[in-house]
């Protein structure tokens, strides 16, 4: 993200999009700041080479009620809108082959959801780094059939987790064009 402040917040303005989470900003510290054009940047950060998360609002900043920071992998902001609470999850799940961070991030993730009241609306964002596969035989009460690639051990764990809270893997119950099923690919 450094440098790119202004690239980002003229991007999301063509899309017109108001709300938007990120990772890997790579910046340190716990902050809120003005990107321009109304835009409002909540982030947290431990080390400027990897990691981070946040937040980019325009429409709703008014409406932020509380800002928690867990870690430079996970945050959350609580918004009052139009009488209902909404908590807004923000993730960033590590890579293959870092299973002892995966562990602390899934077990932190569970953590913030159950502290928040019932009653109050969820909505988690994440980049899990895995796949919950095409096929949902079994799972149609959490996803649709139009995931990506075949199921991985990740791509299970987002599914087990999902089934343990009742939600459901949203993106996966619409057709996507296929420039769009995918941000990065190695």
């Amino acid at each position: 993200m450094t440098g790119k402040a202004r690239e980002l917040v003229n991007m999301i303005q063509r899309r017109k999009v108001d709300k938007l989470g990120i990772q890997e900003t790579r910046w340190k510290g716990s902050k809120a700041r003005s990107l321009g054009a109304g835009f409002q940047l909540f982030y947290h950060g431990s080390d400027k080479k990897r990691n981070g998360v946040g937040f980019m609002l325009k429409e709703f900043v008014k409406n932020v009620l509380e800002v928690k920071r867990l870690s430079d992998r996970l945050m959350s902001l609580k918004l009052e809108i139009e009488g209902v609470m909404f908590n807004v999850v923000r993730g960033y799940a590590p890579q293959v082959g870092c299973e002892l961070e995966k562990k602390k991030f899934w077990s932190e993730l569970d953590e913030v959801i159950q502290r928040i009241p019932r009653g109050e609306r969820v909505v988690i964002g994440a980049d899990f780094n895995g796949h919950v596969g095409e096929w949902n035989r079994g799972d149609e009460n959490v996803m649709g059939s139009f995931g990506l690639q075949d199921r991985n051990a990740v791509g299970q764990m987002v599914v087990d987790f999902a089934k343990s809270i009742d939600f459901s893997v949203v993106n996966t119950f619409f057709p996507k064009r296929q420039e769009h099923r995918v941000s990065y690919k190695s």
